[in-house]
């Protein structure tokens, strides 16, 4: 793993670790490589062993920058995924961590225009709009993957929606 990727699970873990511990949001290290001073959107993902804890992102930067988004994400992801409930201290050192640093979305007329484990996607039938990152264990279809971000978002299926897809840069924790 790269120098970047070391820095944005550093950064993920450290301020979930402070959040938690002392109800501090850090702030980004002050000289960090340029891929993590721009902007971009953010996706963390928690993992607790092989399942799931928290995953909490932006398709497009909300935050000054990449680093800022990470931390901004990673408190979200340990203490407001509605899906769980708020992470504890305790559990810190069974949690592992992916940053995900999305590309920009191009818009694709179709599923032949998708590969699950290369592009994530968003699904969008106005007001309502799924996402479902890359590489997700299982899924082997962009037909699946646009399924599973229909029924995210409470998209019908079948009902007409629009599509984009994204890269992403990862990096991850391998569990210990």
């Amino acid at each position: 793993m790269d120098e970047v990727g070391r820095l944005a699970l550093q950064i993920a873990r450290e301020a979930v670790s402070r959040h938690l511990g002392e109800s501090v949001t850090i702030l980004p290290p002050a000289d960090v490589p340029s891929a993590l001073g721009d902007r971009a959107g953010v996706f963390v993902t928690i993992r607790k062993g092989v399942l799931l804890r928290g995953c909490i992102g932006t398709l497009t930067p909300t935050q000054r920058t990449v680093a800022h988004e990470i931390i901004a994400n990673a408190i979200a992801a340990a203490t407001t995924d509605p899906r769980f409930s708020p992470a504890q201290s305790e559990e810190l050192p069974r949690l592992t961590f992916a940053v995900d640093i999305v590309r920009a979305l191009e818009p694709v007329s179709g599923p032949s225009h998708l590969n699950p484990l290369i592009y994530g996607v968003v699904v969008e039938a106005d007001p309502l709009k799924g996402v479902l990152l890359p590489g997700v264990e299982g899924v082997k279809t962009a037909e699946q993957q646009i399924e599973i971000a229909r029924a995210k978002a409470g998209v019908p299926s079948g009902a007409p929606v629009t599509l984009h897809r994204f890269a992403v840069t990862r990096y991850r924790e391998e569990p210990s």
